[in-house]
């Protein structure tokens, strides 16, 4: 199984100029079929290579004009002349206002994968070699910036040249990052400005924000009262971005601060007064003209489920500002909106002009089936990882970005810096509901009550294991109560609850009787194990020893083994829901450990 790893990594990690050097060996090309197993080209003299114009042809299809895309997203005029180990400052995605150490973890055509320096690779993100999120070593000092550093380093005590030379990395030259050569239109935007801004991910609500930073031609939204997840960077056309008073005006309603006591009172004037702030001016404000983009057009585009894939897409429909992506030969349910101006999104023979592969539509007429092997889940070979780039491949639909169990799963992985789930999960919401995925900037009708919540209040009702788990407030069981019932409950008990806590609290002495084998470990340990190390732990659970080889065979991992939820656990590794209990109970109480 090693050596097939190996062996299936290399070929779909290979880049675009190795894979023009064997041009005269058949090439093992990464294209799902709708059987989802291993794709491999036929021999070149019975079947044509897939071509743009070929398959523009065959779908009487056009192409989406090149003018339509932003300079970001069009063929770059220079090559990408990063190199694996150089060392830089960049945005972090999930926290957009933080810059951080990074260094390139690899390199694909035009784009590079970075990774955050002391923190695991199944963090690691994929940006194009021209994004302005990516900046020298030293420019933050520079521009008065807080670099958020590795840990075991000390603010005050950071030096890039005593770093890169004990790290033996070395620093990306700055001729590199085309973002230093940004003209930068004046404007009337200061940082502390307070606006009206769209929730990104949210897009219902139209919240109290202010204008927490402003570099070159971007500006850094942030939302009152709220941590810095839900920030983003925009430019000053942006339709996101309203002015004082914009709902008002518009009928609409505007979601007020956590801390504003009743909301239909909210006033701006007395909100400016109280802040000591200003309201950016509506001069500064820009209207973005329409992108031109149409139903049908081709383009090429990452694959957000696996994001170290560009994949062959349609434009299955547009609204003002955004575009919905459907990428050829899968289902529609695989779709997804972005922006207009979304750095993931290029125009045809973007990869063949930079050197980055491109993922054909399953079903290509010039590709074979190489039976047995691959992912189960139908239309994937078995590229990527829901983990992330630690893996470069998978076998299993545990693992798989595109199987049904994990099709809508987000916040997979703990926040980076917090070593917790965000506590707010889809960013600011009304007051006791989830948000509605398909929301879309309409008018909402919302009472003191549909008012988002605090941080604090997010934090208690947002628990990630939604539950109470502490043993220094043991609620008063009911003596009738079981530990089964007490087991059965903990794992049935939803993320998101109308009851109080204590009536979900879990009893840490009765579940440490039940499971006695977790006592003395933390998830941050068994995060290390192999996947033996996981069967022999779930063999050493009570009535578990006949599913321990399960774990073993489908190579789940310490890590792997505290993601699984119990879903996962019954529905796709097989196991019996008592089993099952003890086994989900077990990664609850390990995640737990960490926190005591």
């Amino acid at each position: 199984l090693g050596k097939r790893v190996r062996k299936k990594r290399k070929i779909y990690m290979d880049s675009g100029e190795e894979e023009e050097e064997n041009q005269e060996e058949p090439e093992v090309r990464n294209i799902p079929s709708t059987l989802g197993q291993l794709q491999i080209a036929a021999p070149p003299n019975k079947k044509r290579a897939w071509s743009w114009p070929s398959y523009l042809e065959e779908e009487r299809a056009v192409a989406a004009p090149v003018k339509l895309f932003k300079e970001h997203q069009s063929l770059p005029q220079s090559r990408n002349s990063f190199k694996v180990g150089m060392k830089l400052e960049g945005l972090d995605p999930a926290h957009p206002s933080l810059f951080c150490v990074l260094s390139v973890a690899e390199i694909q055509g035009y784009r590079v994968r970075l990774h955050f320096d002391g923190y695991p690779e199944c963090y690691d993100f994929w940006a194009n070699a021209d994004s302005w999120d990516l900046k020298p070593a030293g420019w933050c000092e520079k521009n008065g910036h807080k670099l958020l550093l590795p840990k075991g380093c000390k603010d005050g005590e950071f030096n890039w040249s005593t770093y890169v030379k004990n790290c033996r990395g070395q620093l990306a030259p700055k001729h590199l990052f085309k973002s230093l050569n940004t003209s930068v239109t004046p404007s009337g935007f200061r940082a502390g400005m307070k606006l009206e801004a769209v929730d990104r991910k949210n897009p219902a609500l139209i919240c109290v924000a202010t204008i927490a930073a402003v570099v070159d031609n971007r500006l850094l939204i942030h939302f009152d009262n709220w941590d810095d997840t839900h920030d983003y960077w925009c430019d000053a056309s942006s339709p996101y971005i309203h002015p004082v008073g914009y709902c008002e005006e518009a009928e609409l309603t505007l979601t007020t601060p956590a801390e504003c006591k009743e909301p239909k009172s909210f006033s701006w004037e007395k909100y400016l007064e109280e802040t000591g702030t200003q309201a950016a001016p509506a001069r500064a404000f820009k209207v973005r003209p329409l992108h031109g983009f149409q139903f049908g057009m081709k383009v090429e585009a990452v694959d957000k489920r696996n994001p170290m894939l560009i994949r062959v897409a349609t434009i299955a429909d547009t609204e003002d500002h955004r575009l919905k992506i459907h990428f050829d030969g899968w289902s529609s349910e695989y779709d997804y909106w972005v922006e207009t101006d979304c750095p993931d999104l290029h125009p045809v023979g973007w990869c063949q002009k930079t050197g980055h592969p491109l993922q054909y539509p399953n079903g290509s007429s010039d590709l074979v089936t190489a039976p047995g092997q691959g992912c189960p889940t139908p239309g994937c070979n078995g590229v990527g990882h829901i983990r992330g780039p630690r893996y470069g491949t998978h076998y299993t639909q545990v693992s798989c970005p595109y199987s049904e169990v994990n099709l809508n799963k987000e916040g997979l992985l703990p926040d980076r810096l917090s070593g917790e789930r965000p506590p707010t999960l889809s960013g600011p919401h009304p007051r006791g509901r989830r948000p509605d995925p398909n929301a879309n900037n309409t008018t909402q009708n919302s009472s003191t009550q549909d008012q988002p919540e605090g941080p604090e209040d997010a934090q208690n009702r947002f628990n990630p294991l939604g539950t109470e788990w502490s043993h220094r407030a043991k609620p008063q069981w009911n003596k009738a109560i079981s530990l089964q019932q007490a087991l059965h409950e903990s794992v049935f008990s939803p993320g998101i609850s109308a009851s109080p806590p204590h009536r979900v609290a879990l009893c840490w002495d009765k579940h440490c009787q039940l499971l006695p084998e977790v006592l003395g470990l933390t998830a941050k340990r068994v995060a290390t194990w192999s996947a033996e190390e996981v069967a022999g732990f779930v063999k050493g659970l009570p009535g578990c020893k006949e599913h321990a080889a399960t774990f073993k065979t489908e190579q789940i991992d310490g890590e792997a083994f505290l993601l699984l939820t119990q879903a996962d656990i019954v529905k796709i590794l097989s196991i019996k829901l008592g089993p099952a209990l003890k086994i989900y109970n077990s990664i609850l109480m390990l995640k737990n450990a960490d926190e005591e």
